[in-house]
């Protein structure tokens, strides 16, 4: 598979990444979550992004089944979407014990919303020192921000702090509405973050008969812009197997092709972007 260098990491990442939500993240379908993991691994995809979030923990659980026996194969992501010191310390130690792993290879502040969360976690107390004291412990390697819903407030949090990678969705209906590769994908370029792009099906809303009607259109587009990677949910086997084709076969689409899956998405909006207003 085509990989790219994640930013200042220096990480050659699969253009294709697991995300650990979807058939990963079920508690209770153990046996099928390991299978996607596996034949994920198998295919030459060695990034995987989770949160305890994901399955109230389930996503973690069942990633760290694997891990036990293929940990060095993956760069591991994980998040805190706790906002304080103290809450990230405890919450990084359970992400620890499901995920089967002494270290992570990247840890991220989970969706940043409002200026308020960002203010949280940079204060003194904050979670951005416990992700400071566990860097410089070698208990996670790269450190990471994360948000869905305000490219504003994710590009004040790159300039106001260093951090190492940067996740954000990205997907044909972008610029229609607060569009995050407009001022923050060239911001996050300039810094050298690992740039990791999500939401590139828009959990399938992106998909209309007359409208992004393929996967190859909604991934190729994502995959057309600067981003190191992009993590995409996995709900059966056979759409592994399907972007593990795209991402092999890929080739950048030309500037006239984006414009013109950007003027598909325009009837719906809303829809491509629901993440921005509802999540």
């Amino acid at each position: 598979m085509q990989k790219r260098k994640l930013g200042k990491t220096g990480y050659l990442v699969s253009i294709f990444s697991l995300g650990g939500e979807s058939a990963v993240e079920r508690s209770n379908h153990p046996a099928e979550a390991e299978a996607i993991v596996n034949r994920a691994l198998d295919l030459g995809v060695n990034y995987i992004d989770t949160a305890p979030a994901y399955g109230m923990g389930g996503s973690e659980s069942n990633i760290g089944r694997v891990m036990t026996y293929r940990r060095k194969e993956v760069f591991l992501a994980t998040k805190t979407g706790e906002r304080s010191y103290d809450g990230t310390m405890r919450q990084v130690e359970k992400s620890l014990a499901r995920l089967k792993t002494d270290y992570l290879d990247l840890y991220q502040l989970h969706d940043m919303q409002i200026r308020e969360d960002l203010k949280q976690v940079l204060a003194e107390g904050g979670a951005i020192k416990a992700l400071e004291q566990l860097k410089s412990e070698k208990v996670i390697l790269n450190m990471g921000i994360t948000g869905h819903k305000d490219p504003a407030l994710l590009l004040q949090a790159i300039k106001e702090y260093s951090f190492d990678c940067l996740l954000f969705s990205l997907n044909a209906g972008d610029p229609h509405y607060r569009s995050f590769k407009q001022e923050l994908l060239p911001e996050a370029l300039r810094q050298n973050l690992g740039v990791i792009a999500m939401k590139v099906t828009a959990v399938g809303r992106i998909f209309r008969k007359e409208g992004i009607a393929t996967m190859e259109q909604a991934f190729g587009y994502t995959l057309t812009h600067p981003v190191s990677t992009a993590i995409i949910g996995i709900s059966t086997m056979a759409e592994i197997e399907e972007n593990v084709r795209i991402a092999k076969d890929f080739k950048p689409f030309t500037e006239e092709e984006i414009n013109h899956l950007e003027t598909l998405t325009s009837p719906y909006v809303e829809e491509a972007n629901f993440f921005k207003h509802h999540w």
